[in-house]
C-alpha cells in the first residue's frame, strides 16, 4: 500500500529507511543535530534530527515554526514534483537536488521566523544528510493525495 505525501505516515516510512540504511551516513552524511520543519503548502511536519538518525516526524502549526532551526518552504505543486523525480531516479536528479531548487529561488529555500543565521546556516551544513533522507524516499512507494 502507497503512503500519501505529504503525511505523517509518509514522512515516518522514509524515516524507517533513513534510519535503518547505513550507507547514508556517508559521503558528506552522518551525524547531524537540527531541529527543523517542512512547509508544504499549509502543513507543517517537524523532523529532528539527533545522531545519526530521525526522530518521529510529526505534523503541527505554523507556529511550531518559531521552534525549529530553519524550515523548508516550498509549494505543494513543487515538493510532489521532487518526490517524483526521486522515484524516477532512485535520487534526486541534478534539477531536484535540495541545493538546486534552493539556488533556483531569489528567496531560497530555507528560512527562519527568528532570522538567526547560525540556527539557519544548519541546512547548508547538514544538507546532504537532508538529501540523503528525501532520497531514500525512493524506496517506499508514494501516491499523491
Amino acid at each position: 500500500m502507497a503512503s500519501v505525501f505529504p503525511s505523517e505516515d509518509w514522512f515516518n516510512e522514509v524515516r524507517s529507511v533513513f534510519n535503518s540504511d547505513d550507507s547514508y551516513r556517508g559521503a558528506g552524511g552522518g551525524s547531524c543535530e537540527c531541529r527543523s520543519a517542512m512547509k508544504i503548502g499549509r502543513r507543517v511536519f517537524l523532523l529532528n534530527f539527533e545522531g545519526i538518525e530521525c526522530a518521529p516526524v510529526v505534523e503541527a502549526d505554523k507556529g511550531a515554526l518559531a521552534d525549529v532551526d530553519f524550515y523548508l518552504d516550498m509549494p505543494l505543486a513543487d515538493w510532489q514534483a521532487m518526490v517524483k523525480d526521486i522515484a524516477a531516479n532512485g535520487g534526486a536528479s541534478l534539477h531536484y537536488t535540495l541545493n538546486t531548487l534552493d539556488l533556483d529561488r531569489a528567496e531560497g529555500l530555507s528560512h527562519s521566523v527568528h532570522e538567526d543565521q547560525f540556527r539557519e546556516d544548519l541546512f547548508f551544513r547538514y544538507n546532504q544528510t537532508f538529501q540523503f533522507f528525501f532520497d531514500a524516499s525512493a524506496r517506499i512507494k508514494t501516491s499523491f493525495g
